[in-house]
């Protein structure tokens, strides 16, 4: 099943007829694959991991895959598919990133949810892009094309990045975001909860669903000596957490994990703000696979702390996993569930 934005493409494929394209910030679907039949080759930068293990089976000479904040090479193409992300802030630096990515007078191609804030691209086009038109409107998306009339200008990450002063209850941090990643430049209630509450951790520690790497940070900053991994679905989380790390001088090994899949041995502790908030029957079976996940990854004994919203579901999935279920802090909106494997 193709979403909206996707089924918009596939309806004006005629625009990528024999043409080398790049389909960037792809949806979760199978429109790349599907692709092939129209363009000389597609090639994909997906910059959420669940995205782009979707059409790895698919991958060959004629679709090559790519994940990350950015691509590997500065291989240009024909045409350059964004689909526009659901954070605004994002849009300037993958317009930025298309128009690197383009031979001059290549085609940019923006497709994105009327709701979604693609009505806006017209303001946001860089000079480098002659003026957008409208090319399409159906299935409550809109297609723009501009063609790349000038050199985009090369990029400097560090250009794209909030930097601030976070205090938590292990001391100060410098934070780092990267546009496109949440924060409200202070500590988030429930990872202060879920900080204030940490018994002392020792040996290998797992940050799930890392963010810009406030956790990991905090907890390299009470123990530098615990082995720290780090791991996200979102490419700028990623890159936003090694920046973090960087900055307070710190080093943890940070990668994309499908949950726990790409996860490698077992862990003395688990930690995590859950990422988990997609509707309340798609939040209930990822939390009761989370968990389960998590206790077959912890040592004897190991640690497993996290902090949720009071009304997710995870008392249940815990109590059949971990033989019971131990509420080591909690107030009027989160809870910390603190269990031993």
């Amino acid at each position: 099943m193709l979403s909206n934005p996707s089924k918009l493409i596939e309806r004006n494929s005629d625009l990528l007829k024999s043409k080398d394209v790049l389909l960037l910030n792809i949806e979760g679907d199978l429109l790349a694959k599907e692709l092939q039949s129209v363009a000389n080759t597609v090639s994909t930068l997906a910059l959420d991991f669940n995205h782009h293990l979707q059409l790895l089976p698919y991958e060959s000479a004629k679709l090559q895959l790519h994940f990350g904040h950015q691509m590997a090479n500065d291989e240009r193409f024909d045409c350059v598919v964004l689909f526009y992300p659901k954070s605004k802030s994002l849009a300037p630096y993958l317009l930025n990133l298309a128009g690197l990515h383009l031979k001059q007078g290549g085609q940019l191609l923006v497709v994105g949810e009327n709701k979604g804030g693609v009505r806006s691209l017209t303001k946001q086009l860089p000079n480098y892009f002659d003026a957008a038109s409208k090319l399409d409107n159906a299935r409550h998306c809109l297609l723009f094309s501009a063609e790349l009339i000038e050199v985009a200008p090369k990029m400097n990450l560090n250009d794209w990045v909030s930097r601030y002063t976070l205090e938590t209850p292990q001391g100060a941090l410098t934070i780092c975001n990267l546009v496109g990643v949440f924060s409200e430049k202070r500590l988030d209630d429930g990872t202060k909860l879920l900080l204030e509450h940490l018994p002392r951790l020792s040996g290998r520690v797992l940050d799930f669903g890392c963010g810009a790497g406030v956790i990991s940070a905090a907890l390299l900053k009470a123990d530098p000596a615990i082995t720290m991994e780090c791991v996200d679905i979102n490419a700028m989380a990623l890159a936003s957490c090694e920046l973090t790390l960087a900055a307070n001088n710190m080093t943890a090994k940070v990668y994309p994990s499908d949950g726990l899949a790409q996860t490698q041995g077992q862990f003395d502790a688990i930690i995590s703000n859950p990422p988990f908030h997609d509707g309340l029957h798609h939040t209930t079976n990822i939390a009761t696979q989370f968990v389960q996940d998590s206790a077959q990854k912890l040592t004897r004994g190991g640690q497993w702390h996290i902090v949720a919203n009071r009304h997710l579901p995870y008392s249940e999935a815990i109590a059949s996993t971990f033989k019971g279920v131990n509420v080591s802090a909690e107030n009027n909106k989160y809870k910390v569930y603190s269990q031993r494997s």
